[in-house]
């Protein structure tokens, strides 16, 4: 069998397609590990100690607000991110806008390692971060689309889909595997140092890995879908527009149907940190340990997820990860108010498990909602919107929350509802498993 070229002007055979295959799911899940190692890095050491370095003249708790809305500005910037490099993607492909993204994340993470506390230049150290978070939350919003359609975009078949989409998702925890080991061996290395100048390593480290990202994704070719678009002349002038006018009801939905994944996810790896510390009194490498553990377990069930939605259906085994995180949400924060570093320990390990039951199959699930000439566009607008509602605000909530009734159950609560959405919002999504999309321009 030859199937058309992606970008080569010729034909592949069935090797060469699954040489590429391969090829492309490696480039886009080292990628997406790098860039979401970038993203997390900064997750970490915000709960830890920015409210000290760039908000020392605060209340604690109100320099704990005050960084992690810094934090928040990321979140903001995703939908931009996801806007522009939408409209990239879409244009010019899936290759060009990953390897932009990749150097404007990974440059303005290095950047942070520089930046001077409010000791030295006062609260320009803050609006610095907050300017560099920005452009970082610009190059993440647009690398989940491309790195998902790069991998699932070369799927031979659709029965294996879901599977095949969800390598680019094991970059999440891959990412937050790496972000938490760098800053647990550096905060062993520098101990009393750490706050002074042992929290910057992790940034600047990170250089090194844009390096080896970038010679990983310059060598793969442009996906066969892409390709044929091209071929075929189906180039949209404006994607980010024309989705928002042919299915802004999916846009819409795949935002919400975030709610229950997105939002417990930073409150389960990010505020973590901040209430562990000043409510349990646990050590801060007690709980580093506890998410590194928690990341290692989701290398084994989000391609797991995503393996059962071709089996199940996309939509299925979304509502039933929807369904289990609202319930663990009252379970985890009654182990974590036990204070007994056993029991914390075990809550943050297995906090990602239900998570991971949604966010496996979400990659196919989002980006088969839209048409080949606008997926990159719409499938990055519905991701990184969910950002605004649910994952920015998601530590500053918990952590007000927290102030307001000083228990875990409010936050549980919270995530509850979250949950409620997000599995209202999947029963109205289209479930596309097992169809064949790749050929589809003009749908909604």
């Amino acid at each position: 069998m030859i199937i058309s070229g992606a970008g080569t002007g010729g034909t592949l055979s069935d090797l060469e397609h699954s040489r590429q295959l391969r090829r492309a799911v490696i480039a886009s899940t080292i990628g997406t590990t790098i860039e979401w190692y970038d993203f997390f890095i900064y997750g970490t050491v915000t709960g830890l100690v920015f409210a000290k370095l760039y908000f020392p003249q605060s209340d604690p708790l109100v320099g704990t607000l005050q960084a992690f809305a810094v934090y928040a500005v990321g979140f903001v910037a995703r939908p931009i991110g996801a806007a522009i490099f939408g409209h990239y993607g879409d244009r010019i492909g899936r290759k060009a806008a990953l390897i932009a993204t990749l150097l404007l994340m990974g440059l303005a993470t290095f950047a942070v390692a520089f930046v001077p506390t409010y000791a030295s230049i006062g609260i320009w150290g803050a609006i610095v971060l907050t300017v560099l978070r920005f452009v970082q939350g610009v190059g993440v919003g647009g690398e989940w689309g491309g790195s998902v359609l790069l991998s699932m975009e070369w799927a031979r078949t659709s029965s294996h889909r879901g599977f095949v989409a969800s390598w680019p998702q094991f970059g999440v925890p891959a990412g937050l595997f790496l972000a938490n080991l760098v800053v647990l061996v550096f905060s062993t290395i520098s101990g009393s140092g750490f706050l002074s100048w042992g929290w910057r390593i992790p940034f600047a480290v990170s250089i090194v890995l844009v390096g080896i990202g970038l010679y990983i994704r310059l060598g793969i070719l442009e996906t066969p879908v892409f390709a044929r678009l091209v071929a075929e002349n189906r180039i949209e002038r404006s994607p980010a527009i024309e989705v928002i006018k042919r299915q802004p009801r999916e846009i819409i939905l795949t935002a919400l149907v975030r709610m229950g994944e997105q939002a417990p996810f930073y409150i389960f790896t990010a505020f973590v940190f901040t209430y562990g510390i000043t409510a349990l009194h646990m050590s801060r490498n007690l709980l580093l340990i506890a998410v590194l553990t928690a990341a290692v377990v989701s290398f084994f069930t989000i391609p797991y997820a995503g393996y059962l939605s071709d089996r199940i259906g996309r939509r299925r085994m979304y509502m039933i990860g929807a369904a289990a995180t609202g319930v663990f949400s009252f379970i985890y924060f009654a182990l974590l108010d036990t204070a007994v570093p056993g029991w914390v320990f075990l809550a943050i390990v297995l906090s990602l498990i239900p998570h991971d039951m949604m966010y496996g199959p979400q990659a196919a699930l989002i980006a088969e909602c839209f048409t080949g000439r606008l997926r990159y566009s719409g499938a990055s607008l519905g991701y990184q919107l969910a950002s605004i509602i649910a994952g920015g605000p998601a530590p500053l909530i918990a952590t007000a929350l927290f102030a307001a009734y000083k228990s875990g159950y409010a936050i549980a609560l919270f995530i509850f509802g979250c949950a409620v959405i997000s599995l209202i919002s999947a029963s109205l999504l289209p479930d596309y498993t097992g169809r064949d999309i790749s050929a589809e321009y003009d749908r909604g």
